[in-house]
């Protein structure tokens, strides 16, 4: 098992517990268990996609969860009655539950399930309250004067 120490990180860091405690827990829960094969797309700045191959589930078989920092994507495979015997199955049957940690203030927009491909669409909208403000100075705008350099010659001395 293969173990990542962040004890120099945490040394100098303040406030990113939080980041390091997710970090360790995603090496920790990380089965191998890659099905179903999902891809997550930046769209843009504040948008993202996450797209899951899940052949087989129709809607009513998925369950999708979005919690405070976590979205949950599970599937059921219903029960179907056998009118033929198998002579292969190549095709996965099995259920699944895949978890993905959300950043804050990072919401599922919508979830369209079309040729086999669940897809996602989430989109990052910061309160305005947290966004960056200009901060102006004694209720005015800054300015600069330019300060002449001491090392060139001023002009009315030359005369």
């Amino acid at each position: 098992m293969s173990r990542l120490d962040f004890t120099p990180y945490r040394r100098t860091t303040v406030g990113f517990d939080h980041l390091f405690d997710l970090l360790e827990s995603q090496v920790r829960n990380n089965s191998g268990d890659n099905y179903p094969p999902f891809n997550i797309e930046r769209r843009s700045e504040d948008e993202y996609r996450i797209t899951l191959a899940i052949a087989g589930f129709r809607a009513e078989d998925l369950d999708i969860t979005a919690q405070q920092n976590l979205l949950t994507v599970a599937g059921r495979k219903r029960d179907e009655e056998a009118t033929s015997e198998m002579l292969h199955v190549g095709i996965a049957n099995r259920g699944f539950e895949r978890r993905f940690e959300l950043a804050d203030y990072v919401r599922v927009e919508s979830a369209d399930l079309a040729d086999g491909l669940l897809i996602l669409d989430l989109v990052r909208e910061v309160p305005d309250a947290m966004k960056p403000k200009k901060i102006a100075v004694n209720g005015t705008a800054a300015t600069l004067k330019a300060v002449p350099d001491s090392s060139e010659p001023d002009e009315s001395s030359a005369a």
